[in-house]
């Protein structure tokens, strides 16, 4: 587990929201884990910034990880050794991560397909 609680701030809350309306996935933890996974892709390092996590939309790790709480700890674990980022740095980087995930989702997916094809699958659409 790499913090208790995943917290979005009021911008990224609407973001998710547009999201939600384009690809008909309801759940934000799926929508989260799917932004976090596709920031983490991207090899470039997101600059750093001062989020304020200020929405009302919060999940436990539990219920964002569910039952990929394993792999998606390895995999940010991974890419933060990669990138020389320590132990007590790793909740702002998975903020900034997710974070930026979020955006690439939004500029990137006009509906379930798009989405689905900037993750990677669906090449077959």
């Amino acid at each position: 587990m790499i913090i208790d609680d995943v917290r979005v701030s009021e911008k990224a809350k609407h973001q998710l929201l547009t999201l939600k309306r384009r690809t008909g996935i309801l759940q934000w933890n799926v929508l989260c884990r799917w932004a976090l996974l596709t920031s983490l892709a991207e090899r470039t390092v997101p600059p750093h910034e001062e989020i304020i996590t200020d929405s009302n939309v919060e999940m436990s790790w539990k219920t964002f990880a569910g039952t990929l709480d394993e792999a998606i700890t390895a995999v940010v674990r991974q890419r933060a050794h990669e990138d020389g980022v320590t132990e007590d740095q790793l909740p702002q980087f998975f903020k900034i991560h997710l974070h930026r995930g979020i955006a690439y989702l939004l500029n990137g997916a006009q509906d379930l397909r798009g989405l689905i094809a900037m993750t990677g699958g669906g090449k077959k659409w």
